[in-house]
């Protein structure tokens, strides 16, 4: 039996999906996989700000278009690029174990983001990154990164930023975490929704994939990834927007905070919820209205262009 794979071409994106390879062929002998590469919207265009674009699912239309038109039979993703609302037909029913979900800041020059001296230039394509950087240092220049990990990295050995901000998961993926300078706590620095996360997106009536492939599903990880996305859907949140969520289980207790913030850092709305486990989404939904009730509406309408 043969069973395709889409996947974006990015080395990031290779190396996820390789590694997703590997495990169904070592669980699942008699099948060969192979890996269909995909050019996505944010691919092509990589000269403006993803906020620009299209925002939270130009990563991943022409995969779930592939995948609707039966040319591939499961798609990988980060899921931090999975838009709240999938399209009709499709499911993400299964989420391997996540990654470490923490930003990492690294720097040519400096150990940690607090030695930064004022005035520094911190390169990153992420409104939320760029937010929370700001609130913390609103004496530094945010400057617009986009690009793979290594034209990012040789964006910032070219001398013209002192620092940038990339996820901790990808860099290990990639066998690059000697590049870490330092890894920012979760406490202060909120991830994207999914961040380090994958899942595996399938056709809703395919059960032969869904149960061929229940195997690899994490426990732990559904239940944070649900609730940031249920937090994300109610928020209708995308690129666009600098929110961050981040779920995390002790013992049958989830824990999930989450935020909403000014473009500009002056202000970030915050809050913590947690809740039995059983619930992942409820807990996403009631930790979203809080927000939007402490002033977080105000701050999406202006970006949604509401009056």
């Amino acid at each position: 039996m043969l069973l395709r794979i889409g996947t974006r071409g990015s080395k990031l994106a290779i190396t996820q999906s390789e590694w997703i390879k590997g495990r169904i062929e070592a669980g699942h002998p008699d099948i060969e996989v192979d890996l269909v590469r995909i050019k996505t919207k944010g691919d092509k265009i990589l000269d403006s700000p993803l906020s620009k674009i299209g925002g939270k699912g130009i990563f991943v239309k022409e995969i779930e278009a592939a995948l609707l038109k039966k040319e591939v039979d499961l798609a990988v993703h980060s899921i931090k690029d999975v838009p709240a609302q999938l399209p009709e037909g499709l499911c993400l029913p299964i989420f391997p174990e996540r990654e470490d979900p923490s930003d990492a800041f690294i720097s040519m020059d400096y150990k940690t983001f607090d030695d930064l001296p004022r005035g520094s230039s911190v390169g990153t394509g992420s409104l939320r990154r760029s937010a929370q950087l700001l609130h913390m240092r609103p004496d530094i220049n945010v400057v617009s990164l986009r690009g793979n990990v290594d034209t990012r990295l040789k964006r910032l050995e070219s001398g013209d930023l002192q620092g940038i901000i990339l996820a901790v998961a990808g860099l290990k993926r990639l066998g690059l975490s000697d590049r870490i300078s330092q890894i920012l706590s979760n406490d202060d620095f909120l991830p994207a929704i999914g961040q380090g996360a994958l899942g595996l997106e399938l056709r809703q009536d395919d059960d032969m994939v869904h149960n061929m492939l229940r195997f690899l599903n994490h426990d732990a990880t559904e239940v944070s990834v649900k609730a940031e996305r249920a937090f994300l859907k109610e928020l209708a949140g995308g690129c666009q927007v600098p929110v961050a969520a981040h779920g995390r289980l002790d013992g049958d207790r989830l824990i999930l905070r989450g935020m909403v913030a000014e473009l500009d850092g002056s202000r970030e709305i915050r809050d913590e919820i947690n809740g039995q486990r059983e619930n992942p989404e409820e807990i996403g939904v009631t930790l979203a209205k809080r927000l939007l009730a402490s002033g977080a509406d105000e701050i999406l309408a202006r970006f949604y262009g509401k009056p």
